[in-house]
């Protein structure tokens, strides 16, 4: 028995010692006393009692115990009560859990068990890999879409506008021809190749101070 083992008996003791006489029951438990006394939890309680029964200090008694003697317990004292020898277990079944018609072991189960879980997991995971690659290729084809048909609409609103300038230019023309040649024309008299060489020359220098720098 250690000091700490054997101050802790002795405490228990004295405070029997206080609360009945010698042959008497102690009319409180030993966990009251043992909460009194401040020790850290009820095995050690229950430790300090069996080692004041092997002792002759303590017997079992109408559901208590029984003080039989108040003398405190000393460092070399032997016990006098011996210890039952433990039974020894005894086996339930074959050696490694292995079921007695010669069956797989559960321990067996449960790594098949085990292990078909890991690749599920696996596999669940490369699932979720590829399903976040093709989202964010459908998001970048969504993206690319819509630029396409922005620079599409784009485009087509700069054709619309071009092709009004250049029917607006041409009339211009016509009318301007008109007035040089000093006579009256309707603007949808048909122009001759000359006029046309003409109209050309103009719409061909205003396509170059003019033009559009690309996409």
């Amino acid at each position: 028995m250690n000091e700490q083992s054997l101050e802790r008996v002795n405490a228990f003791l004295a405070a029997a010692g206080e609360r009945c006489a010698v042959g008497a029951v102690l009319e409180v438990t030993p966990a009251e006393i043992g909460r009194g006394l401040g020790f850290p939890d009820p095995l050690s309680t229950a430790r300090v009692v069996r080692a004041l029964i092997a002792r002759k200090r303590l017997e079992p008694a109408m559901g208590s115990y029984r003080l039989m003697d108040a003398t405190p317990v000393g460092a070399d004292e032997r016990e006098q009560i011996g210890r039952r020898p433990r039974k020894a277990r005894e086996r339930s079944g074959p050696r490694g859990g292995e079921a007695a018609s010669g069956g797989a072991a559960y321990s067996d189960l449960g790594r098949a068990v085990a292990d078909k879980l890991v690749d599920l997991g696996r596999e669940n995971a490369q699932l979720r890999g590829e399903l976040r690659q093709l989202r964010e290729e459908i998001r970048e084809a969504r993206l690319a879409r819509d630029d396409a048909e922005g620079r599409a609409r784009t485009l087509g609103e700069r054709v619309a506008g071009l092709e009004q300038r250049a029917e607006m230019a041409e009339s211009n023309l016509r009318t301007l021809l008109a007035s040089v040649k000093g006579r009256e024309a309707r603007s949808d008299v048909a122009v001759g190749d000359s006029e046309m060489e003409a109209i050309l020359g103009v719409l061909k220098t205003n396509g170059e101070t003019e033009r559009v720098p690309p996409d």
